[in-house]
């Protein structure tokens, strides 16, 4: 039952990453509609900056999960962390290069979470041991 909740678990964090990705490139498209539908809010900074320290703490609670349950390997946490830095510094080299750099952020998230979804289910002999 760990197993199938820290495997869930996983996946919405690679959801939300993705989706926050694809949030952040479709904006300058959909800008100009957000305060006609009431949504002025998801271009605030602060919620930008919300929704990456949820998805951070979220990839960091599953991530230790598989860590001291299973696979007792650290280079996930390496991916998350290096993956948040990235994306939280998405405007530092101005608004041109801003998507570029969210995709590598986004994607050094999402591969920790792969990371630790093989690493996971490749830990057959862990399945065994009741903690």
């Amino acid at each position: 039952m760990l197993s199938q909740v820290r495997n869930t678990l996983d996946k919405v964090g690679i959801a939300i990453t993705s989706l926050c990705a694809i949030h952040c490139i479709m904006l300058p498209v959909l800008l100009p509609v957000l305060p006609l539908l009431g949504l002025s809010a998801w271009h605030n900074h602060a919620f930008e900056r919300i929704i990456l320290l949820i998805t951070m703490v979220l990839g960091f609670i599953t991530l230790f999960a598989g860590f001291h349950r299973y696979h007792k390997k650290i280079y996930p946490f390496y991916s998350l962390f290096l993956g948040g830095f990235i994306y939280w510094q998405k405007d530092i080299f101005g608004h041109d290069y801003e998507h570029y750099i969210l995709i590598v952020g986004a994607s050094f998230v999402v591969l920790a979470h792969v990371l630790n979804i093989r690493l996971c289910n490749k830990c057959h002999s862990c399945d065994s041991h009741k903690h």
